[in-house]
């Protein structure tokens, strides 16, 4: 009980700090914007959204690459990562440098979200703190969760969307008892984020009640919302691995801040995060929306609005990975929000145009629900957040519908979420199973048993009866000269011949020897060894390098042990 109550304590200051973090981060983001552009006054001004988001993604770069010298992108993916990999700590500089980097990526117009960055700065709050204070993984990934849930019901004053967000995404294997810590830390942030940036929900525009004559459509929308997350991410994926072949950073950079350029100036709704865009649509001010673009000529057209707008969301994929891949730090929660309210107000508004009659407002930030569910894959932590972040549940029915839709329909094509992708195809990604899981944690290094007495392949049957009398082990590595393994000697191949003294000096290892089943590299996945010891029927595997060089062995029996020692630390009471 007094360990529970230090816990919660603890949860509460991460929840203080991620709200204050959060807090800041948004401050900064404005402040930064302000300063930019606060002073236009004239058209010619407008040039400057084209230049801004370059020099802040130049900035960026350059703060990471000499200051912090560690890659802080793709935040979400990267907590994932400490989880499975890190025992759940992240780098100090963690807790400040997203906040800055992001802040300058973002205020100087980079089309990307401040959410990942949060979720990042607050995750590394909570583990550093578990860090100082000697925690267990067990508690350190606890706080670790907390800083992740306080950052998001800090930035969207969304509580309930915070605690489903780590549930959902980020943390597994969590009794009640555990969850409460992640309620504490959520709330005292969405009271500090109230108490410093004002009671306002974000989106306070009025909505249509729900009629259930439009459940047929929404159902519909679900299914649009599933395949459009679907282009979300296959297509950032892909850019940004295409990107990422410009081996020069300065080129790559160069390269993006002319797409992001070009992209903007053709479509400036791509300009910044774009929830000022979102609200003017959800204000019905669709001109002030599309800003100064050359295509406000042709707006005498119903239909040019609607295809307008389905070309920023086809666009802003790009834009988003111009951004990241140009050394701008930001996220893609944001993008996918709002690309969300997009689609539902292209989807909507051309309904409408076909004579079908649907609420634009409601559709649009039901789309919000609906891609963040099948993008993220996390339809509880959509339909709440959006709920919270429109002070009520009027759209509580179709956020349902279209989120459960979306997210079976993506999951019927993509088995994992933007976040996931990436690390599940290198096995490093903790699931909600608890074998895979634990096996998951697991590393080959802290396994490896290096009690073996090895012997050279040229040794004669005397050298070889002397390590066996000296050795606890029925197993010899054969190694040669330079350590290279070639095989095993095992002390029942020998029991024959280990009295005839007549064959000590005349026969020799090799002939003793026999070829090992399977090797085991020193970063192998854990799943794959034991799929080696399947299929091998072997007790004990030997370890050597990327070169052949002997190292060790493992053995099933301490795996098993290490195996019931990460459970118990991986299981929440």
């Amino acid at each position: 009980m007094r360990k529970n109550r230090k816990i919660l304590f603890l949860a509460f200051i991460v929840g203080l700090c991620s709200g204050l973090a959060a807090v800041v981060l948004l401050r900064a983001i404005h402040l930064i914007s302000w300063i930019l552009t606060g002073w236009f006054n004239l058209p010619s001004h407008g040039f400057l959204y084209l230049v801004y988001p370059a020099v802040g993604m130049l900035i960026s770069f350059l703060i990471v690459r000499y200051i912090v010298k560690d890659n802080i992108g793709h935040g979400v993916t990267k907590v994932l990562l400490a989880i499975s990999r890190h025992d759940s700590k992240i780098k100090p500089h963690n807790t400040w440098s997203s906040i800055l980097t992001s802040a300058i990526t973002i205020g100087f117009g980079g089309s990307v979200g401040a959410e990942a960055p949060i979720v990042y700065t607050g995750a590394a709050i909570g583990s550093n703190i578990g860090r100082k204070l000697g925690l267990s993984y067990k508690d350190i990934t606890l706080l670790l969760g907390c800083g992740a849930a306080g950052a998001i019901a800090g930035i969207f004053k969304a509580p309930i969307a915070g605690v489903l967000f780590t549930l959902e995404i980020l943390l597994f294997n969590l009794s009640m008892t555990s969850i409460l810590p992640l309620i504490m830390s959520s709330i005292t942030a969405t009271i500090v984020a109230y108490f410093l940036n004002g009671n306002a929900v974000a989106f306070t525009n009025s909505l249509t009640a729900f009629n259930f004559k439009n459940i047929p459509y929404y159902i519909v929308f679900g299914v649009i919302c599933g395949c459009a997350s679907l282009y979300f991410t296959r297509t950032t994926l892909s850019i940004e691995d295409r990107l990422s072949r410009i081996k020069k950073s300065f080129n790559r950079w160069f390269l993006c801040a002319i797409g992001l350029g070009l992209l903007i100036f053709i479509f400036p709704p791509l300009f910044g995060e774009g929830y000022g865009v979102l609200s003017n649509l959800l204000s019905g001010k669709d001109v002030e929306a599309v800003g100064t673009s050359f295509f406000s000529q042709y707006f005498s057209s119903p239909w040019v609005i609607p295809i307008f707008f389905l070309g920023v969301f086809l666009l802003k994929v790009f834009s988003m990975s111009f951004t990241n891949a140009g050394g701008g730090v930001g996220g893609t929660f944001g993008p996918t929000l709002f690309m969300g309210g997009i689609l539902g107000f292209v989807v909507a508004r051309t309904s409408n145009l076909l004579g079908l009659n649907v609420p634009e407002t409601n559709f649009a930030l039901v789309g919000m629900a609906g891609l963040m569910a099948g993008v993220m894959q996390a339809p509880m932590t959509a339909i709440f957040l959006i709920a919270e972040m429109t002070g009520g549940y009027t759209l509580l029915m179709p956020l349902i519908i279209t989120s459960a839709i979306s997210y079976a329909t993506i999951r019927s094509m993509e088995p994992y979420s933007i976040y996931t992708k990436r690390i599940a195809m290198q096995g490093l990604l903790i699931t909600h199973d608890s074998d895979k899981a634990v096996l998951t944690l697991l590393k080959i290094n802290n396994v490896i048993e290096k009690d073996f007495t090895q012997v050279n392949m040229s040794d004669t049957l005397g050298n070889l009866i002397a390590a066996v009398s000296a050795s606890n082990r029925n197993i010899f590595p054969v190694t040669d000269s330079a350590g290279m393994l070639h095989g095993v000697v095992n002390l029942y191949d020998i029991k024959s011949v280990m009295f005839n003294r007549e064959l000590y000096d005349n026969t020799y290892v090799y002939n003793y020897m026999r070829p090992v089943a399977d090797c085991v590299g020193p970063d192998e996945r854990m799943d794959n060894v034991m799929n080696m010891f399947e299929t091998s029927g072997a007790w004990n595997l030997p370890v050597v390098d990327k070169d052949g060089r002997y190292i060790g062995f493992v053995s099933k029996s301490t795996i098993f042990s290490a195996y019931r020692e990460q459970l118990q630390q991986v299981s929440h009471d």
